[in-house]
């Protein structure tokens, strides 16, 4: 599998031997007995939940009483069935609260069992509202069908999800009356299912091909002009680029020579864009690109490379007064980072710490596999790189780390030492802001 051949692309051998499902669950039939939810009823439901039990694991665990956990799975189980029997209800409102409770579950806890048991009613809960929703709906339900595959992680269960919504993914996409916001989610969805449910090398390239054939169209006959201005499917081709590059990542060497000389002198072009967050998405394949050409073979030389290496420096100290200021800072600091990537082959290396466990990001691969996933799981991607098998095995982090209950008790600060703590920071903060003060009056007094 071409997977194993990149470091931090593959990973797919850890957990791939999960079982074949035992069939579709009809979840939540209790649910039907209860009295029926109105519109307002399950958004508030949904939003009260999520804010409570589907938030960081490491919160969960509440200071007082010892707390039954199999009561409290059941519970959370038992709320979970009813969302899923909410996603076919008649109301666009509660099938788009119910499809964001359980986006917030499953992106902040790990519910394998619980969802292996039940993917081919989610599967057809996702095809459903993606078919008949508007975009709130059909951006939550592609959000969902990502979330559903990195639980089941690579294997026939996942791959099975994916065969499902395929068709219709690449549907929406192509389609150019589509709402943008439900084109960009469709995109993420299809590349990111991808990358995590096939082993097939032709769905690979298929996938590819048809991101390719979106961002291409933002390419400029003139590689070095300026003033290109970005259209309205921009934000479209950004989506597709940056999913695009991922999985490269994960193709052999072969076929990564082959994506080069297709797009590395092209891609150039798209920093002369209009749209900042278009400028810093090509500028950091650029990088990516010359990562992985030079892991590729010591003979690889860009003919170019004296007006790219002039292009990224001005992008780097970018003065333009009719830019936005804060588009400008955000440019700099990335195009800085991938000044050194391209011409010195260096990468600033970041550290993610979760739990007791410490992730250096040293490459550009891993950088662009890391905030993917990041914008998928949010504040549960340090949970899910815990207690997530798939994606420790792409970060090969290894089996996840079992802590004992004395070993969690010492890392767990208490409410009342968090109080404490705070107490001490906001008082030395306001005393050596009133110093400041004082000084600042006196000065001004002397110069009166």
């Amino acid at each position: 599998m071409p997977r194993s051949k990149r470091k931090t692309g593959g990973g797919g051998g850890g957990c791939r031997g999960a079982g074949a499902s035992s069939g579709a669950s009809k979840a939540g039939g209790q649910h039907r007995n209860m009295q029926p939810f109105s519109d307002e009823d399950a958004s508030i439901e949904t939003m009260s939940h999520c804010s409570s039990s589907f938030s960081d694991a490491a919160s969960l665990a509440e200071e007082g009483p010892e707390v039954d956990e199999e009561a409290t799975r059941e519970d959370l189980e038992y709320r979970l069935k009813g969302f899923i029997d909410l996603t076919f209800d008649k109301s666009t409102k509660t099938r788009q609260a119910a499809l964001e409770g359980l986006r917030s579950a499953l992106a902040s806890k790990i519910l394998h069992e619980f969802i292996l048991e039940r993917r081919m009613t989610l599967t057809d809960s996702i095809e459903r509202c993606l078919k008949k929703g508007k975009r709130e709906e059909q951006c939550a339900a592609a959000a969902l069908a990502c979330l559903l595959c990195a639980q089941l992680g690579p294997g026939i269960e996942s791959e099975e999800v994916f065969r499902t919504l395929e068709p219709l993914l690449k549907t929406i996409i192509c389609d150019g009356t589509a709402n943008m916001q439900t084109r960009q989610a469709c995109v993420h969805t299809f590349g990111l299912c991808c990358f995590i449910a096939t082993d097939d090398i032709t769905d690979l390239y298929t996938t590819m091909e048809c991101l390719e054939n979106l961002f291409s169209k933002s390419y400029q006959k003139d590689t070095w002009c300026n003033g290109f201005s970005g259209s309205n499917s921009t934000s479209l081709h950004i989506h597709a680029l940056l999913i695009w590059a991922l999985l490269l990542t994960i193709c052999p060497i072969s076929e990564i020579r082959k994506k080069l000389e297709m797009h590395l002198h092209k891609l150039p072009s798209l920093l002369s864009c209009d749209d900042v967050n278009m400028r810093i998405a090509a500028g950091e394949t650029m990088a990516l690109l010359f990562e992985l050409a030079r892991e590729s073979g010591d003979d690889f030389l860009y003919e170019d490379m004296e007006p790219l290496i002039e292009k990224l420096k001005s992008l780097a100290t970018d003065g333009n007064k009719h830019r936005a200021k804060v588009d400008k800072r955000k440019q700099r600091s990335v195009f800085r980072d991938v000044l050194r990537g391209v011409e010195e082959r260096d990468f600033p290396t970041e550290t993610v710490k979760f739990g007791p466990e410490r992730m250096y990001i040293d490459c550009w691969v891993k950088k662009r596999t890391y905030d993917t996933f990041k914008e998928l799981l949010g504040s549960g991607m340090q949970y899910h790189l815990q207690t997530n098998e798939f994606l420790r095995s792409v970060f090969e982090l290894g089996p996840p780390v079992l802590l004992d209950a004395a070993t969690l008790k010492t890392m767990k600060i208490s409410r009342f030492e968090r109080h404490l703590y705070n107490s001490a920071a906001f008082k030395a903060r306001t005393k050596a802001r009133s110093k400041l003060r004082d000084k600042r009056a006196a000065d001004v007094g002397e110069f009166f």
